[in-house]
């Protein structure tokens, strides 16, 4: 939090009432640091302009300092892309040699070893290419959840600094000095 360094007696010969410089030099909340009134306005005075002056810029911005939106959840990806790719791959070559198989006589006429040992290497070739296919899979996922939540957290500052840019152009046109 901002302490304003205004002490009572230089709030007093700028020409604050003693309330104000008061409240100056005792440390007042966020909604007051950075706010110097420019033209004499009374403490009062200077907590409604600040009051307005947020609910306008709430109101033309979307954004409520007090209660920012919640930070972007953290999903957690699921793991194991490589292994689900490997197992589907493997069953998928497993029926897709048996199938192929199944067209050619030469392979009725094969001794069980041999066709076991066929659809053994057809399902290692199509396991390791899905291995590489869910790996893939889970990277892409992991970009467009890293994405979505960069994006989100844009907008939050966007509407944040759209809050703050209303906020002192509010206050500024009312005649104060606004420092963030």
């Amino acid at each position: 939090m901002i302490r304003w360094s205004v002490s009572r007696r230089s709030a007093v010969r700028r020409g604050l009432p003693v309330a104000a410089a008061w409240l100056l030099a005792s440390g007042p909340g966020p909604a007051w640091s950075g706010v110097t009134p420019n033209q004499g306005q009374s403490a009062e005075q200077m907590q409604k302009d600040v009051a307005e002056c947020e609910a306008a810029a709430k109101q033309s911005s979307g954004y409520d300092p007090n209660a920012p939106p919640p930070a972007p959840a953290q999903t957690t990806q699921p793991k194991g892309g490589r292994v689900r790719g490997a197992a589907a791959g493997a069953a998928a070559g497993a029926a897709a040699a048996q199938v192929r198989g199944n067209q050619h006589e030469a392979y009725d006429k094969a001794s069980d070893e041999a066709k076991q040992e066929y659809r053994q290497n057809q399902a290692k070739g199509a396991a390791a290419a899905g291995a590489v296919v869910g790996g893939s899979k889970q990277r892409q996922d992991r970009r467009a959840g890293r994405q979505a939540a960069d994006e989100q957290a844009a907008q939050q500052q966007s509407a944040a600094n759209a809050y703050q840019q209303a906020y002192q152009g509010c206050l500024t046109g009312r005649g104060y000095s606004v420092t963030p």
